[in-house]
């Protein structure tokens, strides 16, 4: 078995050194994502990514760059490069091997890496809450509520942003389904509609057709004008009708155009994140209008920016299957003649348009006409599982033109396949502002406190200067609800350099504790200066720096953001982490965070000899704990957990200590204890450990009572094992903790995710 369990007295006491003094050591981190899908092959390249699917909406798969034809604005042009990419779906075609090397040419599949399993998917939930109704509304959050319990992967990344910003803080990419259950529960149907109140009522798609001079529609509002004002002559009442259609017009393209800039503003800061992104759109849809706005050049620019952004769109139209038919809950004009009926019969075609515009041209597709909303989710994350990537070099003519050119793209030979793909290219964003020079030609570098704030407010972390950070709750007796922020710092790009005998730098480090409004509840900015014990011009730093910062906590969900600058050379990073606190006050039971550290593997100690030592004895084979920061691990190593369990049914002020049994020793798969505890006193706990890769169990360890030791205070039972790593595959892993209170039949759980290397 690789988890064996603990003395508590050991990790217990190493767990209140560290929080109260940080870690005594740890690896170098080491980045956390996976390389990017999309290849940036080089800056004189331009690609594009291609999906073939059959009639059966099967990805076609094994098609060789000698198939394909590409043409730019009608012109054949030579493939640069080519390569099948896998874009992180745990399926059959993730284990098929994908081309690495500088042109992509001669390249046996066989000769071909595999892609790792673990490798999650972006996805971006853009719901359009300005043209959703209060039904659609409930329908979309079903289907992201049902997206996060059972298609959200392990390692996948999700946001749900909206158009009105209702979302707020929340509205941020994140792998905690907590975070994104909350971000639901904030779509609140809101009434945006730039309908009036005057009568017989008129929808914004009949404005559309008044101001295009439909004779149906604008002569049905014409006689009910003037049979309502007897007298009024026709041009009078024509001139009124259209003036009520021209304004609701232009109330209805601010609404559409606040959505496209919203939709704009996620495509454009989705670029700072590698690979390919899937945007699912959920609208009720919208029209699109050339005369009262610029709604056309708005989707031309969008859609350019996802072609920059490695972006595909997804459309769904959350009204789900619609029959054509006048909405019965919804106010009709009498129409006997049924010009009316007539003249409106292209509105729900009309309003999908724009849904169809950004799919298509993204390499996407709309999904209409389905209650379903969700299987057009599965859908998308299963098309866009694998992709063809298509590079070739433009003429010299073209790089220094912005103009947007036509892409086409096709399978020789197999006119039965569809292709999908970006339709365009160029509209190259403006060029980055030239950065200022000092006197001797030196680049200029931002003053540290405005670097300082753009790495705590940046969208995605910055990396320049690696930073981790790691989050504990714990309810501590004389304290109380404390969350613990621990840092670590990556000293590699940082230089010592000559001051008054001695090699230093200095770096400033800054941080806050934010609730789910984005109000800060505590913050700290600190000064370290980093000195070597040699005065040797080549010393160097140590490999890492460590700070933790304290605060008493209020149950909630909080939001830790951490940046750390070298104001010298103008480098910065960040680093963002979620965590909830209970409320213990409920009397639920609860587990406080995993408090993770790592044991090497000595030479002179078998991995498989590792077991309890004697209650009351340090063991000497376990020596010195280092706590994980980065949740990185290496291969050999061992990875020791501590936990507490709050709230247990039978719970009490702790016992009078009880000497221990002479000799006395735990089973194998239990934590010693100095005594057991009475029969029928004292909770009642078990408690399962399971390992997860790629939400597949490696490692699932037997359901087995927790000895109570009477020592401890049985209002904070702690608990630890040890999971020995070796023989596990690098990658991506999530650790499962949960207890099961017996006597209360309830059970709690906690999670930590981290990586073998």
């Amino acid at each position: 078995m690789r988890v064996c369990l603990l003395p508590l007295r050991l990790l217990f006491f190493s767990a209140v050194c560290w929080a109260c003094a940080g870690p005594a050591s740890a690896q170098e981190p080491q980045p956390s994502k996976q390389g990017p899908d999309v290849i940036r092959v080089n800056t004189a390249l331009v690609q594009t990514d291609v999906m073939v699917f059959d009639k059966q909406g099967t990805f076609v798969d094994g098609l060789k760059r000698d198939q394909f034809v590409l043409k730019i604005d009608g012109k054949p042009r030579d493939i640069s490069f080519f390569e099948r990419i896998v874009a992180g779906s745990r399926n059959e075609e993730a284990q098929i091997a994908a081309a690495r090397g500088s042109s992509g040419a001669g390249v046996r599949p066989s000769d071909r890496p595999p892609l790792p399993l673990d490798r999650g998917r972006t996805v971006f939930f853009f719901i359009d809450d300005l043209h959703l109704s209060p039904g659609s509304n409930k329908q979309t959050r079903t289907m992201l509520q049902r997206f996060i319990d059972r298609e959200m992967g392990q390692n996948d990344e999700a946001a749900i942003a909206s158009a009105s910003g209702q979302i707020g803080f929340l509205q941020q990419l994140t792998n905690e389904k907590r975070v994104l259950h909350a971000a639901t529960e904030r779509l609140v149907a809101r009434s945006y509609s730039a309908n009036d109140s005057d009568r017989p009522p008129m929808t914004e798609y009949q404005a559309q057709m008044i101001e295009l001079r439909n004779e149906d529609v604008l002569g049905y509002f014409v006689t009910q004008v003037m049979r309502e004002n007897p007298g009024l002559p026709r041009e009078a009442a024509e001139a009124q009708v259209k003036t009520r259609a021209s304004q609701m017009l232009q109330q209805a393209a601010q609404l559409t155009n606040a959505m496209l800039a919203s939709l704009k503003t996620l495509v454009k800061t989705s670029a700072g994140l590698p690979g390919r992104k899937l945007i699912i759109l959920v609208s009720d849809g919208f029209l699109l209008d050339s005369r009262n706005s610029d709604s056309y050049e708005r989707l031309h620019q969008i859609t350019s920016a996802a072609a920059a952004a490695g972006v595909v769109i997804y459309s769904i139209d959350a009204r789900g299957l619609m029959t054509g038919m006048p909405d019965m809950s919804m106010e009709s004009p009498f129409d006997p003649s049924g010009r009316l009926m007539r003249g409106s019969i292209g509105d729900i075609t009309a309003s999908q348009d724009g849904l169809n515009a950004l799919a298509a041209d993204t390499g996407g597709r709309a999904f209409f006409n389905n209650n379903d909303l969700l299987a057009g989710v599965t859908k998308a994350l299963k098309e866009t599982a694998a992709y063809y990537l298509l590079a070739w070099r433009p003429e010299e003519a073209e790089q220094n033109i912005t103009k947007s050119r036509h892409i086409e793209v096709r399978v020789n030979g197999r006119p039965d396949l569809l292709v999908r793909f970006h339709h365009g290219f160029g509209d190259s964003p403006p060029a980055e502002p030239v950065s200022q020079k000092t006197k001797d030609g030196k680049v200029a570098t931002k003053p540290g406190p405005e670097l300082m704030v753009e790495a705590l407010r940046a969208v995605y972390p910055r990396t320049e200067l690696p930073v981790s950070i790691s989050l504990s709750f714990l309810d501590l007796a004389q304290v109380g609800a404390t969350l613990t922020t621990s840092i670590k710092i990556s000293t590699n790009s940082l230089v010592l350099e000559a001051h008054e005998d001695q090699q230093l730098v200095a770096i400033d480090v800054a941080g806050a504790v934010y609730d789910d409004q984005g109000k800060s509840v505590s913050s700290f900015n600190k000064h370290l200066t980093i000195t070597s014990k040699s005065n040797d011009a080549k010393a160097v730093p140590p490999d890492n720096i460590f700070y933790n910062h304290f605060c008493a906590i209020k149950p909630g969900l909080y939001q830790v953001r951490v940046a750390t600058v070298d104001p010298k050379h103008g480098r910065a990073g960040s680093a963002v982490s979620w965590i909830e606190i209970p409320n213990l006050s409920s009397k639920t039971l609860t587990l406080s965070s995993l408090i993770v550290g790592e044991r090497e593997t000595g030479p002179d100690l078998d991995p498989s000899t590792a077991r309890p030592s004697e209650p009351g004895k340090a063991p000497e084979a376990l020596g010195q704990i280092d706590l994980n920061v980065d949740h990185h691990f290496a291969s050999s190593s061992h990875l020791r957990f501590l936990t507490f369990v709050y709230n247990a049914s039978g719970s009490s002020a702790p016992a009078a200590p009880t000497p221990a049994p002479q000799g006395a020793s735990g089973p194998a798969n239990s934590v010693p204890a100095n005594s057991a505890s009475a029969p029928g006193n004292g909770p009642d706990l078990a408690v399962q450990v399971q390992l997860f890769r790629d939400d597949e169990p490696v490692i699932t360890m037997p359901l087995h009572k927790i000895q109570v030791n009477s020592l401890s205070d049985s209002r904070r039972l702690p608990y630890a094992a040890e999971i020995n790593l070796a023989g596990l595959r690098s990658g991506r892993y999530l650790l499962l903790v949960t207890v099961i209170d017996r006597a209360a039949k309830s059970s709690a759980s906690q999670r930590f995710g981290f990586q073998i290397d």
